[in-house]
């Protein structure tokens, strides 16, 4: 199992339960696609493996970001070194 998550009144939580590589990042984008437009929430909460994230988790997570930005969905991942955050921040911005 890629991924996991849970609904805590309007906020959804994701949970990477590994790195991702190029031949999953699709398929984890997809499923996080899937519970966005199934749960509707007003916030989701991104938890990815701790430490430096590998290339395609942190694709993923931008892709996710992306994706929530667009239907007006607040986007946080937890998990990230702070220098990663700051890069998601950069990149995102």
């Amino acid at each position: 199992m890629l991924l996991s998550h849970s609904l805590d009144g309007d906020v959804l939580r994701v949970t990477l339960h590994c790195n991702l590589d190029i031949a999953t990042r699709a398929a984890a984008v997809q499923e996080i696609e899937a519970f966005v437009r199934a749960c509707r929430p007003r916030c989701v909460i991104l938890s990815v493996p701790a430490g430096e994230p590998a290339p395609a988790t942190l694709s993923a997570a931008l892709r996710a970001h992306r994706m929530c930005q667009k239907v007006g969905i607040a986007l946080e991942v937890t998990g990230v070194s702070t220098a990663m955050q700051r890069l998601f921040a950069t990149n995102i911005a």
